[in-house]
């Protein structure tokens, strides 16, 4: 384990009719909370195979059967941007040099992504993984830079563009990943490879509500 990298994992509690909200819209509470599930289930697998000290911020309660012998937090602040900061800035006082921050709604996060990340902040001031909905699934840094999460238009269309734009004009240097897609919407979860495999599974309850 690299001691000099930390992976911090923001997790939401799996808990009926909190998780994947716009989701739920179309597929139904229950079957939202199935999907997010799994996307938990991926993420921890992928995660713990990267190379790196791990620090996962539940949303609400602490699980321990969890990513078991890694640190658990809760997380703290008014919204993503301040929850963000406020882990990462826990990190760097805690002495790690190269830091990155994943979600848990990714059925494409690999540990090869994530290494790559931290491969990235070796000659880069910020490392960004694009997602299709105009976010971001992956942000890492080598040190803190509070503008990218302060006034900024959250779970919007235009919050990368206005980051990255923010960071040219500060003469920030930054990479970015390969776009993936990440699971917010119904069209998001067909467009993704967990639609096919619950297909494959013959999982019909997951279906769109009429």
């Amino acid at each position: 384990m690299n001691p000099q990298h930390l992976l911090i994992v923001f997790v939401k509690n799996p808990i009926l009719g909190k998780v994947k909200t716009r989701l739920a819209k179309t597929v139904g509470d229950e079957s939202a909370l199935k999907i997010y599930q799994k996307l938990l289930e991926i993420t921890e697998r992928e995660t713990r195979k990267v190379n790196a000290v791990r620090h996962i911020y539940f949303s609400e309660m602490i699980i321990s059967s969890k990513w078991k012998d890694d640190k658990k937090y809760i997380q703290e602040g008014t919204d993503l941007g301040a929850r963000m900061l406020r882990a990462f800035l826990h990190g760097f006082l805690q002495g790690y040099k190269h830091i990155i921050i994943v979600g848990s709604d990714l059925p494409d996060i690999t540990k090869e992504t994530i290494e790559t990340g931290f491969e990235q902040l070796k000659t880069n001031d910020i490392v960004f993984g694009p997602a299709n909905d105009g976010g971001y699934y992956l942000l890492g840094m080598s040190k803190i830079h509070s503008s990218i999460f302060e006034n900024k238009p959250w779970s919007t269309s235009t919050l990368l563009d206005l980051t990255l734009q923010e960071l040219t004009e500060q003469e920030k240097t930054f990479a970015l990943l390969t776009t993936r897609n990440d699971v917010d919407t119904y069209e998001d979860f067909v467009a993704s490879s967990l639609y096919q495999t619950t297909k494959s599974k013959d999982e019909r309850n997951i279906t769109r509500n009429s």
